[in-house]
């Protein structure tokens, strides 16, 4: 596969994308797991039908699951 020809856009986009690179990984991470197709297909229909974002069904999940090892914690003291 060819190279597209150098235009001065180009050259600018790569330089920027070397600049922030390091910052932007430093930044953000992903999580880059896999699930099966099916739940897949059903959390992004979820998604869809409720308007949430991933990174919110995330957070959302995230913050659940700490409540419920909080109220873990406090039966088993």
């Amino acid at each position: 596969m060819e190279r597209r020809e150098d235009t001065p856009v180009r050259i600018a986009r790569r330089k920027y994308e070397e600049k922030v690179k390091e910052k932007r990984r430093e930044i953000n991470a992903t999580f880059g797991t896999m699930i099966p197709r099916t739940l897949f297909n059903e959390i992004n229909a979820f998604l869809k039908e409720t308007g949430f974002t991933k990174v919110q069904l995330v957070k959302a999940g995230y913050n659940a699951l700490l409540e419920e090892k909080e109220q873990l914690n406090k039966t088993t003291e």
